[in-house]
């Protein structure tokens, strides 16, 4: 994939699995080397925006609620608590590497809306731009409904790469891509490199891979793909447990899932 190393703006999604230990707390070595490798992508003259979960688990952490939360007023109040902890945390190690971050918090009428889609439109311009750092999340704490919340990150994250034009979507998973059966079940299973079709057949050996601590299975990933190729952006689901595991791209190798973008699309 060698063509990934002249990718000009990239949007990575990392979900809450990813970010978490078991115990529901934030895994801060894995943070901090996905900080780390983001930074350097940015020092290779990429534009980063990063769509990051995790804002429920470091409202649950910092209080000790000492459960997820089970109904959606805990949650709405847990991803308060925990949105500026997580942007705490995020500040933090990016300013190491010497780079700026900026919060974006968003709901699904964000995108229907063309007054406020135009806005954020210009935000995301107006702060790459300036060399920023977007970190996206959806605004869980006033999304209630299926009319301003998106479902989960996967799917915004496909907004998101829309908005600011992405000449790629990552999406860090806690598997390695797409197999052509459950991984967890079977040990033949095989992972598919390349999709160039989003088809039923596609759909039907996706299952659902969602975990305890995150909201998005593999049908969520895959119309995230879906949405984000008809549009002329080409996605990768890669497993995050390694951030690192994105220099193997960098250096024009091929891992995980690849969804080629439509041909008919103009971006």
């Amino acid at each position: 994939m060698g063509y990934f190393r002249d990718s000009k703006r990239i949007v990575v999604k990392v979900g809450t699995s990813t970010l978490t230990h078991n115990t529901g707390h934030l895994n801060l070595r894995r943070i901090e080397k996905l900080v780390k490798v983001l930074s350097d992508m940015k020092n290779w003259g990429m534009q980063v925006v990063l769509v990051s979960s995790g804002a429920v688990s470091a409202g649950v952490a910092k209080i000790g609620f000492g459960h997820i939360p089970s109904n959606p007023e805990e949650k709405q109040a847990m991803a308060a608590i925990g949105q500026s902890e997580l942007m705490k945390i995020y500040d933090r190690f990016f300013s190491d590497y010497g780079h700026t971050v900026a919060q974006i918090l968003m709901t699904k009428e964000v995108i229907s809306n063309p007054e406020r889609r135009s806005a954020a439109e210009n935000t995301f311009r107006r702060l790459l731009e300036m060399n920023c750092i977007p970190v996206v999340n959806e605004n869980d704490s006033v999304s209630t409904d299926e009319l301003t919340k998106f479902g989960g990150n996967d799917i915004l994250s496909a907004y998101v790469a829309e908005l600011v034009n992405a000449d790629v979507l990552i999406n860090l998973s806690d598997v390695d891509g797409l197999y052509d059966s459950d991984p967890r079940t079977n040990p033949d299973a095989k992972l598919i490199e390349r999709v160039e079709c989003l088809d039923d057949a596609v759909y039907a050996i996706a299952g659902d891979a969602g975990t305890s601590r995150g909201t998005g299975g593999m049908i969520a990933k895959l119309n995230a793909a879906r949405m984000v190729t008809e549009q002329g952006i080409p996605m990768f689901i890669l497993n995050g447990h390694d951030p690192e595991i994105l220099y193997t791209l960098l250096d024009g190798g091929h891992i995980g899932t690849y969804f080629t973008a439509s041909k008919d699309a103009k971006k």
